[in-house]
C-alpha cells in the first residue's frame, strides 16, 4: 500500500493525506527518527535523569562538541533524536521562551509549557505547504516545585508524558527492558546505573563509558549536574 502512495504521489508534500489516511512524510520523518541517537530519560524518587548516546566515534572531534544533551533551563534539560539540526532550532526557540518567562515574570516555566510549544511548531511544520516536517523527536525532562516531569514529542506534534521513556535507535527494545527493570523508587544514582546497563545489554561490544553523555537535575538541587566519559565508568558494572 505503501508503495502504490508513492506511486500515485502522495508522498510528494506533507499536507497531502494519502487515501487511506496517512500524511505520508510525517511517517518518513518517524523513520529518521529511529535512525537517531538513542536516550533514556527517567523519573527518579529525587529527581530526573537523562543519559544519552553521543555515537561519536572519531577521536578528532572535541567531547564537549558532541553533547547530546541540552540545557533549556536551570531546572528543565532535553535531548533530541533524528536530524541534528532540526533540534537544534526546537532546542532555542525553547530556551527562548524559557528566558522570556524569566524576565516577564520572575519564575521557571512550566515543562509543559516548554514541551507544548515544541510539540505546536512540529505541528504546523505538518499542516503548511512549502516546509517540511521537523525530522527529530524531543524528549524534554525538568522539575517544578518538587514534582518532576518528563515528556516526548513526535514527529506529528503530539506529545506525551512518562515516568521513563527512550527515543532513537532501538527505542522499542529499551521501552521493553525500561518496563521490565525500572522502578518509580529509584534513586537518580541508580537510575543512572539502570540506563547504562540497558544500553550495555543492547549495544554488546559496542558499548563503552565514552560514547554516552549523562544530565540529572534533583529536587535537592533543581540545578543541571553533567556527567560524562571517565565520570560514568563508576555506575558500570
Amino acid at each position: 500500500m505503501e508503495m502504490q502512495n508513492q506511486v500515485m504521489g502522495y508522498d510528494r508534500t506533507a499536507t497531502m493525506f494519502s487515501p487511506d489516511g496517512h500524511l505520508l512524510q510525517v511517517e518518513y520523518a518517524e523513520k529518521t527518527v529511529r535512525l537517531g541517537s538513542a536516550s533514556i530519560g527517567l523519573i527518579c524518587s529525587d529527581g530526573v535523569i537523562i543519559v544519552a548516546d553521543k555515537r561519536i566515534k572519531d577521536i578528532l572531534v572535541t567531547q564537549d562538541s558532541a553533547s547530546r544533551i541540552f540545557e533549556i533551563d536551570s531546572h528543565i534539560i532535553a535531548t533530541a533524536a533524528g536530524i541534528a539540526s532540526d533540534s537544534r532550532i526546537l532546542i532555542e526557540r525553547a530556551q527562548l521562551l524559557a528566558q522570556q518567562h524569566r524576565v516577564t515574570y520572575d519564575s521557571d516555566i512550566e515543562v509543559e509549557s516548554i514541551v507544548k510549544e515544541i510539540a505546536n511548531l512540529k505541528q504546523a511544520f505538518s499542516q503548511y505547504g512549502g516546509a517540511r516536517p521537523f525530522g527529530v523527536s524531543i524528549m524534554v525532562a525538568g522539575i517544578n516545585k518538587e514534582k518532576a516531569k518528563l515528556c516526548v514529542t513526535d514527529i506529528s506534534g503530539n506529545y506525551i508524558s512518562y515516568k521513563a521513556a527512550a527515543i532513537g535507535e532501538n527505542d522499542e527494545k529499551i521501552k521493553e527492558e525500561l518496563r521490565k527493570q525500572y522502578d518509580e523508587k529509584i534513586s537518580v544514582e541508580e537510575g543512572i546505573k539502570l540506563a547504562l546497563k540497558i544500553f550495555k545489554e543492547i549495544l554488546g561490544k559496542n558499548f563503552s563509558a565514552e560514547r554516552f553523555d549523562a544530565a540529572y537535575i534533583t529536587f535537592k538541587e533543581p540545578k543541571l549536574k553533567r556527567i560524562s566519559g571517565e565520570g560514568l565508568k563508576k555506575y558500570i558494572k
